[in-house]
């Protein structure tokens, strides 16, 4: 499988062959990194990492996994760079591609970081946009094979708001992989119709299949894994949170949804979670708004089915094959 010099911008730019691929040599990646094997094959190359929005996970992901490969890094937060402001993005790619052998973008629209690849002339990679989280999916499915021991079939249920990367990402990887999606959420807050259509599409070639609930008891029924995302994003303003508390309650995921879904299934979250108020905002708008959880209750994020910090581990092993794979080391 070659996939030197190629961007990684959504899994609807991957067959399933190749998403496999990456899982394959994630796992490989990982298994070499706790036996102490050095893999450090990229030396002397060095990567750009944009941050329009920052994060924990993606940013400490990339700097290890680029740093196991013998990379250096240069972290632009978004103070950082005149990325769209005093310098345009097709200007700013054309830049950075000549001085580095691979860029991440993490931030807003989907359209920038495809800008970005489009003139970059290096391996572009999607840290997170509005749209997509395609260095998610792949620690997803990861660690879905390594607690469950197989891809294909799998029954997942994503609960909440579903109108944007982490539902999108749901679809598409789903549809890709031959899974079974079921998106439970209120009607309101259904993923663009057009992608579930093209995701409906693909499904019906590989033998998974995509489904829409309003219904939480019958969304949730025997499934493999449950999924969730936080409801509220930060800087949302109040109106923001006392319309999803009110509309997503009825979706949060508590011990009920865990017994319907079965003794054997997993939880999965993609983190930061609302699962208790030990935080300052979690405190401030648990006290707002009168909530102690959200999206999951801190029974569930603490049992035995939650498998949410092997997941965030495998971030980095996922990213470091992606970056392997799209600069030539394996």
């Amino acid at each position: 499988m070659n996939l030197k010099g190629r961007d990684f911008l959504k899994l609807l730019d991957y067959t399933p062959e190749e998403i496999e691929y990456l899982v394959d040599l994630s796992a490989d990646l990982k298994f070499m990194k706790k036996k102490g094997v050095l893999v450090d094959k990229l030396r002397g190359k060095n990567v750009a990492l944009i941050f329009e929005k920052t994060s924990t996970r993606t940013r400490c992901s990339f700097e290890v996994a680029a740093h196991d490969l013998g990379m250096g890094t240069t972290y632009l937060d978004p103070k950082g760079s005149q990325i769209g402001k005093k310098e345009s993005i097709a200007d700013t790619a054309r830049v950075l591609g000549r001085m580095f052998d691979g860029i991440e973008y993490r931030g807003f629209e989907q359209s920038k970081v495809e800008e970005l690849a489009k003139h970059a002339e290096v391996p572009v990679w999607n840290g997170l946009t509005n749209e997509f989280h395609p260095t998610q999916m792949i620690a997803d499915l990861l660690t879905i094979k390594e607690k469950l021991g197989r891809i294909k079939g799998v029954k997942v249920v994503y609960m909440g708001d579903a109108r944007y990367n982490m539902a999108n990402s749901w679809m598409v990887t789903c549809a890709k992989m031959g899974m079974h999606l079921t998106l439970c959420s209120n009607k309101n807050y259904f993923p663009d119709p057009e992608l579930v259509k093209q995701c409906k599409d693909i499904a019906a070639k590989t033998g998974g299949s995509i489904t829409l609930t309003e219904d939480p008891i019958e969304g949730t029924k025997d499934k493999d894994v449950v999924y969730t995302d936080v409801w509220v994003s930060m800087g949302e303003p109040d109106e923001a949170w006392v319309e999803r508390i009110r509309d997503l309650s009825p979706y949060q995921v508590n011990k009920e949804v865990m017994d319907r879904a079965g003794k054997d299934a997993i939880f999965m979250h993609c983190l930061p979670a609302y699962h208790d108020l030990k935080t300052e905002i979690g405190k401030e708008k648990g006290e707002q708004f009168g909530f102690e959880a959200l999206e999951v209750t801190d029974e569930v994020f603490e049992s035995e089915q939650s498998v949410v910090f092997d997941e965030a581990e495998n971030r980095m092993h996922t990213i470091k094959a992606i970056m392997a794979a799209t600069l030539g080391a394996f």
